[in-house]
């Protein structure tokens, strides 16, 4: 508001005073947007400050580009992505241009289109997409007042978009009174009051009258130069008070309250009906003149003779109805005496289409009981559903929380709380979730709604954190559950295992739970998947692997055929059932389906486990290069919401690379956190990646020290691998005892499996401590045979290198080079480095000349760890949408990285990267 020619600030020409270097930054960030660079600036400032009038500035320098604007509303925070829609409702038209599921995405949370609730993240994406193709057209200016009372799906979906504009034509600038947190890490802006002398200008450019020197510089200095305040407190004061400095603020700190004052003051003065007019228009966020008018006729305000009589320039009837300030609304809405505030409410609701907007309509409803109203709060219920199937799941508990208070019955009520509950805790709102349950807990009038409220704890707990305390909560949960759904049951049984497994500790609270899956009965239908895969884990602990073999055999075919909602649900807690048959085409088959199929439906949150477990996959295959695009990916994915992700194929990945520093330094990380949060299983990870290191490095008390630390602690399949680690490390130490044991285990845990990977093994675990010579080269002969039926390359290397090592110590050293050059060979083409290393050793051991590799450069080295990913996925066949799809791009970013890497490769089109990056180098792109 700090302006020399006053007015709307939409049409007129604005001169700013005393903001020279804000506009002048505005004007570069709009020139870089007309020559096809994208900007994004996040202003903030306190109220009045004049962030609103610098977004106008932007507005008139950006002449000739298309230009789009957009408000938060404090009422209507808890509407899902109703500032986003706003925004992008004058690109709607240009929907059809963008890839199916996006189009879809933005359809349903936007209302036009039924479907299952979209993910939040791919709703970014399909904005990023609708952005950058209308930048085609024009270069495009987004301006977001208020940002800080966005909704938040809307400022969450905007903020991801801030962060991925790259090479579009489009600026993004937001004008905040805070750093929202979805908004933070943008560019910045922090617009502060004006300079005194600007101050001074600004003032005595509206006094009535000669200031006193010392009166003026104590208004400046108390205002801090706020330049609404100076118009608007200096206005409200007479011209003795003012001449005088009588009435002038005493505390900066409460400044937006006495600008709020001043204006009261003004809408004091107004006609009844002008003042109603007002209130009805702070009451509608939509700023539809229309609407407006058919509620403000309903309450008998003649709109056209309440806006005659003047509003003080407080509001404008246009395209839009505006406010002069954010301020003069809450001025006009917190000094309405309740009665009518209720009054606006209801009118706005009647003149409110249900058909169209009743979302909104029932919003308006609530605002206006005056008490418990089970049709309002059914409404409100029946909103919710629609809140979530466009994907807004806080919302949906915010409607749902607002019908539960409307809600009389008391049992209607606990139901009601429990599905905001359910809905606040999927949306990652732990504290809202706990409130609502509590809510639920007290309400509940059934023994089926205070097991759900257990269950909804346990879950809560669960999710803050993978410790001992959620797996007997389910448990408990789950016993309750079992005479009223039997199904639901069922499900809580698993996600207890799950945790119990995770938290890894308590193996006694692993074993109660197994016991509890194994008493329940059949299921009155056919066996289903999640059928099986419990019965196959109940046995697994309490009958041992070999009774527990046929019913996980049946789990795994099922689980191929299982529905993708299913594998949505719950399907990351029957990922272990391939790896514990040690089924190795199964276990990567039944990775890669369930990974697209939560990738496809937009299941971010989720997608990250699904990553990490396709990530190991890959890397017990020796596909490096697909697993660090795994590792890429699910960085993309943890960058797009915020939520930290686990670094087990990282761990792994710098592990088998034997790269020392930089893997003991994730290592003893992943140990810290993990531990310090309870997470035992996540430090059993990070221990066997240190015995790997350790092997690799033959430092084997390194890697003994690892493997009998992740042993206590770990997971069923991490337990079963790590002991072939804890094998090789105490038989080079020579701790027979130790070595023995852990083969023991290994045994247990692969004998009754017959696959080459299980048999294979365990056969080369029993070759390195046969004490026989002809059994020892007999097993180690076998081991290399059933390893290379599989397709497990890192294990066959090893296989070869540890025969090798054998074979040169029983001074058989041209039958060592055969294997030791074949190890070596395998390790190299891997990327194992650390372990070509210890083969290229022993073969210099044997006599033989071995130049050591690993230094060579090509070309695709000067590649950035992004450009590389995007090179592999194009040179695979994906085009630039399929890519910006994967990674969270826009086409036309994909395309400006692509003239890099092109430039970097020394080739001139996608035909050629084949050739530029050939598939012998180990690269593939990841899916």
């Amino acid at each position: 508001m700090d302006q020399t020619t006053h007015g709307t600030g939409h049409g007129e020409k604005v001169g700013l005073l005393g903001r020279g270097q804000e506009c002048a930054l505005l004007d570069e960030m709009v020139e870089a947007v007309r020559t096809g660079q994208s900007r994004v600036l996040l202003m903030h400032g306190p109220a009045g400050v004049g962030k609103s009038a610098l977004l106008d500035y932007a507005e008139h320098a950006a002449a000739g580009m298309r230009v789009l604007r957009a408000a938060g509303v404090e009422s209507e925070m808890e509407l899902p992505f109703a500032a986003l829609h706003q925004l992008c409702a004058p690109l709607l038209d240009g929907l059809g241009g963008l890839p199916a599921p996006q189009r879809d995405a933005l359809e349903t949370v936007f209302g036009t289109r039924a479907g299952p609730p979209p993910e939040r993240f791919l709703v970014g994406l399909a904005v990023l997409s609708l952005l950058s193709e209308a930048s085609e057209e024009a270069p495009l200016l987004c301006a977001v007042d208020d940002a800080h009372w966005m909704d938040r799906a809307s400022a969450q979906v905007l903020g991801f978009v801030a962060r991925r504009l790259l090479a579009e034509s489009v600026g993004l600038v937001f004008s905040s009174r805070e750093r929202a947190r979805e908004l933070l890490g943008l560019p910045e802006l922090e617009v502060a009051g004006l300079r005194a002398e600007d101050a001074h200008a600004l003032l005595e450019s509206v006094a009535r009258t000669r200031l006193d020197r010392h009166v003026r510089d104590r208004l400046v200095a108390e205002t801090g130069g706020n330049p609404l305040a100076l118009l608007e407190l200096s206005s409200g004061l007479s011209v003795t008070q003012l001449a005088g400095g009588f009435g002038l603020p005493h505390a900066a700190a409460a400044l937006p309250g006495r600008i709020e004052r001043s204006f009261l003051t003004r809408i004091e003065e107004l006609p009844e009906q002008t003042r109603l007019l007002l209130l009805v228009a702070a009451a509608e966020p939509t700023g539809d003149p229309t609407l407006v008018r058919r509620a403000a006729e309903r309450l008998g305000i003649a709109s056209a003779a309440a806006l005659a009589s003047g509003t003080d320039g407080l509001l404008a009837f246009d395209v839009r109805v505006i406010f002069r300030h954010p301020l003069v609304r809450s001025a006009v809405y917190g000094s309405a005496a309740e009665k009518d505030r209720r009054a606006a409410h209801l009118a706005l609701a009647e003149a409110t289409d249900a058909r169209t907007d009743p979302d909104r309509r029932a919003w308006h409803l609530a605002s206006a009981a005056t008490g418990p109203d089970e049709d309002v709060a059914a409404e409100l219920e029946r909103s919710a559903d629609r809140a979530q199937g466009r994907g807004g799941l806080a919302a949906a508990a915010a409607f749902l929380q607002r019908s539960a208070t409307l809600t009389a019955d008391a049992s209607k009520r606990a139901e009601r709380a429990l599905s905001a509950a359910d809905a606040s805790l999927r949306a990652g709102d732990l504290d809202a979730a706990r409130r609502l349950v509590a809510t639920a807990d007290r309400s509940a009038r059934s023994e089926f709604q205070r097991v759900r409220a257990q269950l909804v704890r346990g879950r809560l707990t669960f999710a803050a954190g993978f410790n001992d305390e959620a797996p007997p909560m389910l448990l408990a949960a789950a016993r309750r559950l079992e005479p009223f759904d039997a199904d639901l049951a069922r499900e809580t049984y698993l996600l207890a295992w799950a945790g119990a497994t995770f938290a890894a500790g308590d193996r006694d609270g692993l074993r109660a739970i197994s016991q509890a899956m194994g008493t329940l009965p059949a299921p009155d239908r056919s066996p289903r998947a999640l059928d099986l895969v419990l019965d196959g884990y109940a046995l697994a602990v309490t009958g041992g692997r070999r009774a527990a073999i046929p019913k996980l055999r049946e789990a795994q075919a099922a689980l191929a055929e299982c529905p993708p909602e299913d594998i949505l649900k719950w399907g990351w807690t029957a990922c272990a059932v391939s790896p514990y048959l040690w089924d190795d085409r199964a276990m990567i088959a039944g990775y890669a389906r369930a990974a697209e199929v939560v990738r496809a439906a937009g299941a971010l949150t989720e997608l990250p486990m699904y990553l990490s477990s396709l990530g190991i996959a890959s890397l017990l295959t020796g596909e490096f290069a697909d697993a660090a695009g795994f590792v890429a990916e699910s960085e993309a994915v943890a960058a797009a919401t915020g939520m930290p992700i686990a670094q087990h194929t990282r761990l792994h990945l710098t592990a088998l690379r034997g790269r020392e520093a930089e893997a003991s330094a994730l290592i003893a990380d992943s140990i810290a956190w993990t531990s310090a949060d309870g997470q035992l299983n996540g430090a059993a990870v990070a221990h066997w990646a240190g015995a790997v290191l350790g092997n690799g490095l033959s430092r084997y008390e390194e890697a003994l020290a690892a493997a009998r630390d992740c042993v206590r602690t770990a997971d069923v399949c991490t337990g079963q691998w790590v002991l072939t680690e804890l094998v090789e490390a105490a038989a080079r130490v020579g701790d027979d005892t130790a070595a023995r044991r852990a083969l023991d285990e290994l045994a247990d845990a692969a004998e009754p499996c017959d696959t080459d990977w299980a048999q294979g093994i365990l056969t080369r675990c029993r070759a390195l401590l046969s004490d026989d010579d002809a059994d020892a080269g007999a097993l180690y002969r076998e081991a290399i045979e059933r390893l290379g039926r599989t397709l497990l390359r890192p294990e066959l290397a090893r296989a070869h290198l540890l025969y090798g090592e054998w074979l040169r110590r029983d001074r058989r050293r041209v039958d060592a080079r055969t294997h030791l050059r074949t190890a070596y060979g395998m390790f190299t083409a891997i990327g194992m480095e650390a372990f070509a290393e210890r083969a290229r050793r022993e073969l210099l051991a044997t006599g033989e000349t071995v130049r050591k590799r690993g230094n060579e450069t090509s070309a695709s080295d000067e590649l950035t760890p992004q450009e590389k990913q995007i090179a592999l996925l194009v040179r695979d066949g994906l085009s630039n949408p399929e890519v910006g799809a994967r990674l969270f791009l826009s086409p036309r970013t994909v395309e400006w990285h692509l003239r890099k890497i092109f430039t970097k490769l020394g080739i001139s089109s996608r035909r050629q990267l084949p050739g530029a990056l050939p598939r012998d180098e180990g690269d593939t792109a990841t899916g």
